[in-house]
């Protein structure tokens, strides 16, 4: 072998490139990839709150024989139980024959909670012909790209007399749909000059709900009468009923396909179900793992994991000591030997913005699940950085089951950053990591994703709990 030849070998078999899950995939395989994400967008469709995801994702659970779990039940090796955590998160379990204190528990957790419009406790008013909602937003987002579009309004009110009637309005093609005005660009030169986070305030995105007046000349507000008289009419409830509501405005798309090839899913709320879906159905797959599995998925991640649903309350901690107490185990122990895949997502490189992206280290599309060693912002602020020797496992675990993966940051060092709930786990004494599919467009009310990468973290999922 020449001294050339014997270089380039030396370079392939040292240096460390990404692959391309589809240049790598058969033909087989690529057809798995898009049958998979039919599944996944139909998920989309019928999850997109937290508590949508919570009854869709049971409905999935007990089709695989999943039975309800109450705190104090006792359970035995072989049980598959899930956990609904108040309607608004859910954890489902499936008990395996391995020992508890040597095994632990393999984990993976993401959350169901998406950027949204929600409605104000006192929301509605007229004005000027139009009648309104008022909204106060949940989340991080760019507020001037939620105005001018279709919008759905989902959630549940309580009625005064303790009755929870569930709401969903615009979704069905049948449905009206409700919207944010925008200023006319005639009218724009002063608002177009202001920069892109101020340009439109917090107090503006009211919700557009009709027009027509109510058809009584004795009564004021008409258009806001017609409004709780259609309310009343169709879901029994009143104006004082807002006050123990949760309502809230998110965008009446649907998923689908996008470009030529169908590689690509556009939809709403890929941040974070796009990882929840995959850790479902890893978990329903993976039935004859000898491992005992946890899946997590939460609430309130995107406003920092607070309250009873969140990653921050105690309900991972008590679920965790009610089963090993129930095997006879020390819980401690079974913290201390378990595992975690942190599982959210992470920005794709996006060669429109090249400017806050430090290529090297960013994911690329359709190259597979990322794994995230660190997130945080700037000096990893907010991140429980895994193990050198964690990271090395979760590696060889996928090398070993031909799972295509990459590493990446989200963004620059001082572009700006973001956090995981893999803190928060961390500080029970679980090993964790953060893994998750790639998003164009992340927090957008359409995001962009490949499927390509949803299949590869279904695949990572699975290694890990098989």
């Amino acid at each position: 072998m020449s001294e050339k030849n014997m270089g380039k070998e030396m370079l392939e078999k040292l240096s460390y490139k990404k692959k391309n899950v589809y240049e790598e995939a058969s033909a087989e395989k690529i057809k798995a990839i898009y049958d998979y994400a039919d599944g996944y967008m139909k998920y989309l469709d019928n999850a997109k709150t937290e508590r949508e995801a919570v009854d869709y994702s049971i409905s999935l659970a007990k089709s695989y024989g999943y039975t309800e779990y109450h705190l104090g039940d006792k359970v035995c090796v072989g049980d598959k139980k899930y956990y609904n955590n108040h309607g608004k998160a859910l954890m489902l379990f499936k008990v395996g024959e391995n020992d508890l204190e040597k095994d632990g528990i393999r984990i993976i957790a993401s959350h169901i909670d998406s950027p949204r419009l929600d409605l104000k406790q006192v929301p509605m008013y007229e004005d000027s012909g139009m009648g309104f909602l008022k909204t106060h937003y949940y989340g991080g987002i760019k507020k001037y790209q939620w105005t001018a579009i279709p919008l759905a309004l989902h959630g549940v009110m309580v009625k005064k007399d303790g009755e929870s009637v569930n709401i969903v309005i615009g979704e069905d093609d049948k449905d009206p749909v409700f919207y944010i005005n925008d200023l006319l660009p005639h009218l724009a030169a002063k608002q177009s000059a202001e920069a892109l986070g101020t340009a439109i305030s917090g107090e503006t995105l009211n919700i557009l709900i009709g027009g027509l007046p109510y058809n009584d000349e004795e009564v004021s507000d008409k258009i806001k009468l017609t409004a709780l008289s259609y309310l009343y009419e169709k879901y029994g409830v009143t104006e004082e009923d807002f006050l123990s509501a949760e309502l809230s405005l998110v965008p009446a798309f649907k998923a689908r396909n996008v470009g030529f090839d169908g590689a690509l899913i556009g939809a709403y709320g890929h941040d974070d179900r796009v990882c929840s879906y995959p850790a479902l159905t890893s978990l329903f797959e993976a039935e004859n793992s000898k491992h005992t599995a946890l899946v997590v998925l939460a609430d309130k991640e995107e406003v920092g994991s607070m309250g009873l649903s969140g990653m921050q309350s105690d309900v991972l901690v008590d679920l965790i000591d009610e089963i090993s107490l129930s095997l006879g185990k020390n819980p401690r122990v079974v913290r201390r030997n378990s595992k975690c895949l942190s599982a959210d997502v992470n920005a794709a490189y996006d060669p429109n913005f090249p400017d806050v992206y430090e290529k090297r280290n960013s994911a690329l599309i359709s190259c597979g699940t990322v794994m995230s060693k660190y997130t945080g912002a700037r000096g990893k602020s907010g991140t429980s950085d895994a193990s050198a020797e964690f990271v090395g496992f979760v590696r060889k675990l996928f090398d070993e089951n031909g799972v295509i993966w990459q590493t990446a940051e989200l963004g620059k060092v001082d572009a700006g950053g973001g956090g995981t709930v893999a803190m928060y786990i961390a500080n029970h004494n679980i090993e964790t990591v953060d893994l998750g599919v790639p998003v164009i467009s992340m927090h957008a009310p359409y995001e962009v994703v490949s499927k390509a990468d949803v299949y590869s973290t279904h695949e990572a999922c699975l290694a890990f709990i098989k």
